[in-house]
């Protein structure tokens, strides 16, 4: 009979389409080999309502709360009176408490994953001490609204400010709060280990991302369902969630720094910007020639199958780019900057091209636009040797299963 376990999640982790779900969905089918789960998570996507019976079907009990996400930040707001960060009332539900509360007594549940900080507050509001926490940060999330600082001005520069000193603060105290916690790879982990006590070092772990690279393969079955003429122009892509600001803000820079010269250079080339949501500002972005937006789309494979390289310019970055791996296992060259390949480390470097510089970033577009498709086999060959889900999580159950008390 398989051990109860307890999983929260900040958003419903189906299907494996962005960042956070890639990694909680993978979490949640690895899990099911070794747990009865009780899965409580949110939806603030009704595109997302259709996926329930699938997480169902993986969880013992499965409890679903929507989140309306403007009806969030004005919850939000009222941080700035009580010296929270923002992050918690956006989360925070009483009928996730409740469930939580009630599940974990009435089921005698003795584990918990907890993915996300926001997350944190349902088990440690409720007086279970017997209950064993693992925490995945994933990645620093306080210093993200650091970074997001740097680049504003005004009253926004004093509330992202603010949000970076209160939620480090939170996640110090959570990090104190639970036997361990983990952060998606050795740099993350390093660099929060440093905020610390000494003491508490030993209790803050990796827990690194895997890949689905019988998904991500150029010889996979994909469906191209929208009306673009892949197979036929001469593009670049950049894939992700469009109203994340990280990747808004690397289209903005790359489109504004990068692609006018590469464009008035190679004429006929296009850059595709694919994913869901993408904000106004992103989508004003087509006024530059050459730039597609197109929104959500029902298969991302073959927008990546036909380019000439991904591009991933990030400005802002913490954890991971999902982005990137997904390239590497579709033999894709890869174009970033210094923050868009931290954590990523020993990857083969003759199709990941790394550089800050906007000036090396056109000279290297405009030299793979203007030649054959190049195919990055050995970057294939590396990330299935070294990023499979099943070897990333193996040391989940580890954590499950002991604490690294000081």
């Amino acid at each position: 009979m398989k051990e109860k376990l307890l999983y929260l999640c900040h958003r419903i982790p189906f299907p494996a389409n962005k960042g956070d779900k890639i990694t909680t969905c993978n979490i949640l089918k690895f899990l099911n080999q070794h747990y009865e789960i009780y899965l409580g998570c949110f939806i603030d996507d009704p595109f997302d309502q259709q996926y329930k019976k699938d997480v169902q079907l993986l969880c013992k009990e499965a409890f679903f709360v929507e989140l309306n996400p403007q009806m969030a930040k004005i919850k939000g707001l009222k941080a700035l009176f009580t010296g929270d960060p923002i992050t918690l009332p956006h989360y925070f539900s009483s009928k996730m408490q409740s469930w939580v509360q009630r599940t974990v007594s009435d089921n005698n549940i003795q584990k918990a994953l907890v993915y996300s900080g926001c997350m944190a507050q349902y088990v440690l509001n409720i007086n279970q001490p017997q209950l064993h926490k693992v925490m995945h940060f994933a990645d620093i999330d306080s210093d993200k609204w650091k970074q997001y600082a740097g680049k504003s001005a005004g009253m926004m520069r004093w509330v992202y400010n603010r949000e970076h000193r209160t939620l480090e603060k939170y996640e110090k105290h959570v990090a104190r709060s639970c036997n361990i916690s983990c952060f998606i790879s050795d740099t993350e982990t390093e660099m929060f280990r440093s905020l610390l006590a000494s003491d508490q070092r030993r209790k803050v772990q990796t827990l690194g991302n895997g890949l689905d690279s019988e998904f991500f393969s150029p010889s996979a079955k994909h469906h191209l369902a929208e009306n673009y003429p892949l197979d036929k122009q001469n593009f670049l892509v950049f894939t992700g969630a469009m109203d994340y600001w990280a990747n808004a803000d690397a289209v903005d820079w790359f489109v504004k720094n990068v692609w006018q010269d590469v464009h008035r250079i190679q004429p006929e080339s296009l850059f595709y910007i694919v994913g869901s949501s993408p904000t106004k500002e992103v989508i004003e972005l087509q006024k530059y020639p050459g730039v597609i937006v197109t929104g959500r789309v029902e298969d991302v494979r073959p927008y990546m199958h036909y380019a000439k390289a991904s591009v991933a310019p990030m400005q802002i970055a913490r954890g991971i780019q999902n982005k990137i791996l997904e390239a590497m296992a579709m033999e894709l060259p890869v174009l970033t900057t210094q923050l868009g390949i931290e954590g990523i480390d020993d990857y083969p470097t003759e199709a990941v091209f790394v550089s800050n510089s906007a000036e090396k970033h056109k000279e290297w577009a405009v030299n793979l636009l203007g030649h054959e498709t190049i195919k990055a086999h050995a970057s294939r060959t590396w990330l299935k040797n070294n990023y499979s889900w099943e070897a990333k999580l193996t040391s989940l159950l580890s954590y499950l299963e002991h604490s690294y008390e000081p």
